[in-house]
């Protein structure tokens, strides 16, 4: 039916025997942001995870672009106003994974005052200008929609806005685009060992196979989240000056809470907060936990605990009452984040560092940061390196010696033009629509979806397709053999969990059988020779 992909073996080697102005380890969002803004400037890149894209700390976010506002009780004014202004930068650039969400806040008495509520979201719409979203305001919860699902002692409350983003397709399209741009990118590859070489580095980068190769690197970025210290220090035999708090965030999803599309940001009285957030269509996602973390990020889980605490919490606030029996999914993530003087793990820093050793082989190494900054972060890492590199890179530049990337969209974001605008944040539906219309033959939940997940890349997906038999086999409830062929051969998907829970979550909606039928699926395409018709 379509041309196989590559198998790991010959996307391994794809890096062998080169050389790289960079070497990014790390395929999380910062990762993948700081590859696509080298690429976009002209340097060579490789790209490398021991995992998958956004295996981690990346696709366990409570999905949202946003500019903190828990985070002025801590005086972090400059870390929000960056926050916002990146808000609906990242909107623009991305009009169809990220989109404006309305969240609801009821006011427990209880808690914080309605003062300092309403004082906190003065100052949020007013640190950085907004285009597209509209202002805060207080609300009457027994008019308002969103007070349907709450117990009756909640009479009134506040509303804001921020963004929702699908976390781990935003950092699959900024490795696309930094593979679009010259950039070798290799999931399930490991950096096992790094050298001092020629005023660079030698790498060797062994594939899930045991196939190793070596390259040459004049810069080495670590950004492995929360192994970023450890790595750092197999790297270069030294202690980093900056310490990492491991924070361990865990997040439920049960069956849908509520029958609105606006969110809901409930205060606790040991003054964390959580969110209940409408997720794929039928259920609640709920989250997050913030605590001190020592084991192994490979490793981490929600505990009962962690799930307990969650439900007790939106307990307090919605009419029906859950319990950990009504997850049906949780997931956890480590946030790395710089330490401070903090006493509770929910009040740490969520700004970053990026630290460049310049003792030897140049190294920068990324500590800390937030999904929202990820861009202005890559931004400002590239410059330095382009700074400590000088003229060993400046045949290199593609004319771009600063950061290109606010005035970009990322793939598939080009809904009316190369250019990021208001309009195609404020068009989307119509977008949509067009799409319905120009592909009939796709049920509409499906084109929804697709509108969403793939922006104008829908158009590659379903290139040769003008039935829904062209689509092939449906795999899994709403997962038809060309969108999994797709995901193969330009996103990198290797198993079934890489389709299901990371490039969509179609995991939540298919019955327990479907990843060991998937991955059986996908080793036999991978097996067909290229050309074959023999699906």
């Amino acid at each position: 039916m379509r041309e196989p992909p590559r198998p790991e073996r010959s996307l391994f080697s794809a890096a062998a025997a080169i050389g790289c102005d960079l070497l990014v380890v790390g395929a999380g969002i910062n990762g993948a942001g700081i590859a696509r803004d080298a690429a976009g400037r002209g340097l060579s890149v490789v790209l490398c995870d021991k995992d998958d894209l956004a295996a981690h700390t990346s696709s366990a976010s409570t999905k949202l672009i946003h500019g903190g506002l828990r985070y002025l009780e801590h005086a972090e004014f400059s870390l929000v106003r960056k926050a916002l202004i990146e808000r609906e930068v990242l909107l623009r650039c991305a009009p169809h994974i990220i989109w404006p969400l309305r969240f609801v806040m009821p006011h427990d008495p209880g808690h914080r005052p309605a003062w300092m509520i309403r004082a906190g979201l003065f100052l949020y719409d007013r640190l950085a200008r907004r285009r597209l979203l509209p202002a805060s305001g207080s609300i009457d919860l027994t008019r308002h929609v969103a007070g349907a699902a709450l117990r009756n002692q909640f009479k009134r409350g506040f509303t804001y806005s921020d963004c929702w983003v699908d976390d781990a397709r935003l950092v699959v399209l900024n490795a696309m685009d930094a593979a679009e741009k010259g950039a070798t990118v290799l999931p399930r590859v490991l950096c096992e060992s790094l050298q001092p070489h020629a005023g660079g580095w030698q790498a060797l980068l062994r594939a899930r196979d045991g196939t190793a190769r070596e390259i040459q690197a004049r810069c080495v970025v670590n950004a492995t989240g929360p192994w970023a210290a450890q790595f750092f220090g197999q790297a270069t035999s030294q202690v980093t000056r900056h310490d990492l708090r491991l924070v361990k965030g865990s997040h439920i999803v049960v069956d849908k809470l509520f029958d609105h599309e606006d969110a809901y940001i409930f205060q606790h009285s040991d003054g964390r907060i959580v969110f209940a957030i409408p997720y794929e269509r039928d259920f609640t996602l709920i989250g997050t936990t913030d605590g001190d973390y020592a084991g192994d990020p490979d490793l981490v889980t929600a505990d009962p605990e962690e799930i307990d605490y969650l439900c007790r919490l939106v307990n307090h606030y919605f009419a029906r009452t859950i319990s950990s029996k009504d997850a049906v999914w949780s997931y956890s993530g480590v946030r790395p984040l710089l330490q401070d003087e903090s006493s509770q793990a929910s009040a740490v820093t969520r700004d970053y560092t990026l630290s460049l050793d310049n003792a030897g082989a140049p190294i920068l190494s990324v500590f800390g940061g937030k999904i929202t900054t990820f861009r202005k972060l890559a931004e400002e890492a590239v410059d330095l390196i382009v700074g400590r590199l000088g003229t060993a890179v400046h045949d290199s530049l593609n004319g771009r010696t600063s950061g290109w990337t606010a005035s970009a969209c990322l793939p598939g974001g080009d809904l009316l033009g190369p250019e990021p605008s208001n309009r195609a944040v404020l068009q989307f539906d119509r977008f949509a629509d067009g799409l319905a219309r120009r592909y009939a033959f796709v049920p509409s939940a499906l084109i929804g979806r697709y509108a969403r997940a793939y922006g104008t890349r829908i158009h590659a997906l379903l290139a040769q397709c003008g039935t829904l038999p062209d689509m092939g086999m449906e795999l899994a409830p709403g997962l038809y053999e060309v969108e999994a062929l797709y995901l193969m051969r330009h996103e990198w998907a290797q198993t079934a969990a890489d389709i299901l829970w990371r490039r969509s979550k179609l995991g939540l909606h298919s019955p327990p059988a479907t990843e060991a039928l998937l991955d059986a699926w996908m080793a036999r395409v991978a097996l067909i020779p290229p050309g074959s018709t023999d699906q």
